[in-house]
């Protein structure tokens, strides 16, 4: 195994407050020399967080280099990690609270760290000890734990902190044990404890189940993982356990430490290439309680953005257009899509527009009169530079908008978005071959920044299913169900299944979607 070295995360404040030493050497009226020991006494070379109390102007310096400060109270903290002859080494974590006037030396030592000792009633599968991921940080200032934090990890054994009681610190851990199943415990102190660490039980765990189907995604490599995602950002903040690095489909099981958890899901494309995925999310967990995290499961659809009428013009963002309804609107992947406005017959303005490389693309025809108007979107997924997997499922979405406008009045436009979410398919997002899948179909508004909003009801909804790629299309069963329609869609032999909706308020208004290769038979 190849150690990933310890990071000591400086942000935009350091930038700023070395610049402001660099070029004002009067406005310093000290210094401060941090010396780091390792655990057999010798020094190590280290990179040192220095936070100014409580501003937050961060610093950063290699150790045994002078640093020039104005007077006042100071963090100053790092990871003092040492090479083995495993790689791994051994890291311990230090800080200091001190106050800096005139020219100040002093020592982080390592020898005086404490093992970091963390407990588990671990099942028999599991058998060596824990990685153990953990970040000291100055708790006093906020947007914890990045800018203000030195972070590593290790293993069981090879990770130590040096205990401190100042109310200005923090201490945060993760531990991950791993057998057929992981296991993750996760802690916060004020201060560095005497002996840090903690002891956990099974039965007092909750568990996240991933569930990762394959089809829908622009790659089959799935990276996924688990954050601590406290309410309120402490220590462990951002701390991650990694769940599963394969091909999907699969399914892996985490337990975890009661508490707010945030799932996430990276795509690697077959080139190396991070190419999508996204934080679905947050969730909170009580003990024994279990709970599925889905990606990845058909059908990927229009996530939110609907027509505006602002301004005497039609506006409309093409983004979010093929997504993940697991994941929500910002893991949606990039499209190139073309946009068209037409009245009575007459087109008013076509564009094609892609949110790949050229950020936020945004569509906006002006109209001059009140009336009828069609805007129509025809969307493909679109990211250059990879090759998709063959049979990818969601890779097309049409929209065929039908409302009133009027250019004097701002609005939404009063139409719909469809999901679809077909049951009982495979992992693979495939229905048994001439089999009848139920289909829920819900119609959805989203709000638009500062347009009115409008509630808008469906009077109506229709259902098609296309088994050729949308040359001819059968009419499915629908039925009322609560707020969501069930569609019966008989499925072919083979191939895959294009849907479409019809959705209609009492006014007239409506609104059709179709997502092609919505999911595979097989």
């Amino acid at each position: 195994m190849v150690r990933r070295r310890s990071l000591a995360f400086v942000g935009v404040a350091a930038l700023v407050s070395l610049a402001a030493v660099g070029g004002s050497a009067q406005a310093a009226s000290g210094s401060l020399t941090v010396t780091t020991l390792g655990r057999h006494g010798a020094k190590v070379a280290t990179t040192v967080t220095v936070v100014a109390m409580p501003s937050g102007h961060t610093y950063s310096v290699q150790s045994g280099k002078r640093l020039s400060l104005p007077a006042g109270r100071y963090i100053a903290m790092t990871d003092i990690w040492e090479h083995g002859s495993d790689d791994l080494g051994t890291d311990t974590f230090g800080a200091l609270d001190l106050k800096v006037s005139g020219n100040r030396s002093v020592t982080l030592d390592a020898r005086k760290g404490k093992a970091v000792k963390v407990s588990l009633d671990t099942p028999a599968d599991v058998t060596g000890p824990p990685k153990i991921s953990a970040q000291i940080c100055a708790g006093a200032v906020g947007d914890m734990p990045s800018p203000y934090s030195a972070s590593g990890w290790n293993y069981q054994g090879a990770l130590y902190a040096i205990p401190n009681s100042s109310r200005l610190l923090q201490f945060g851990y993760l531990a991950q044990w791993t057998g057929n199943d992981s296991y993750v415990a996760v802690k916060n102190t004020t201060g560095v404890p005497a002996a840090p660490g903690g002891s956990y039980k099974r039965a007092g765990l909750a568990t996240m189940r991933f569930s990762v189907r394959s089809g829908t995604q622009m790659a089959r490599e799935n990276d996924t993982a688990l954050k601590a995602a406290p309410k309120t950002d402490d220590c462990t903040s951002t701390l991650r356990a990694d769940v599963r690095d394969d091909s999907a489909p699969y399914s892996s099981t985490v337990h975890v430490t009661p508490g707010t958890w945030q799932p996430s899901d990276d795509l690697i494309a077959g080139n190396g290439e991070d190419v999508g995925g996204g934080s679905p999310a947050v969730r909170a967990l009580k003990a024994g309680q279990s709970f599925t995290q889905s990606f990845g499961r058909a059908v990927w659809s229009p996530m939110h953005y609907l027509p505006v009428i602002w301004r005497k013009s039609v506006g409309f963002s093409p983004d979010a257009l093929i997504g993940d309804p697991d994941v929500g609107l910002y893991g949606a992947d990039p499209t190139k899509e073309t946009v068209v406005l037409t009245k009575a017959g007459t087109t008013v303005k076509r564009q094609t527009l892609t949110n790949w490389g050229t950020g936020d693309a945004e569509f906006s025809a002006g109209i001059r009169s009140a009336g009828w108007y069609d805007l129509t979107v025809d969307a493909h997924r679109y990211r250059p530079g990879i090759t998709f997997p063959a049979g990818m499922l969601s890779s097309r979405v049409t929209l065929d908008w039908h409302f009133k406008a009027d250019p004097a009045k701002s609005m939404v436009a009063p139409v719909f978005m469809t999901r679809f979410l077909p049951v009982g398919l495979n992992s693979r997002n495939q229905a048994a071959a001439n089999s009848t899948t139920t289909v829920d179909v819900s119609a959805g508004r989203g709000s638009q920044g500062d347009a009115r909003f409008t509630t808008v009801s469906a009077k109506s909804v229709r259902v098609w299913s296309s088994a050729d790629g949308g040359k001819t299309w059968k009419t499915a069963a629908v039925k009322h169900s609560g707020s969501t329609w069930q569609a019966a869609v008989h499925n072919p032999a083979s191939g895959a299944v294009a849907l479409r909706s019809e959705v209609t308020d009492a006014a007239g208004d409506r609104s059709v979607e179709t997502v092609y290769r919505a999911y595979a038979v097989g």
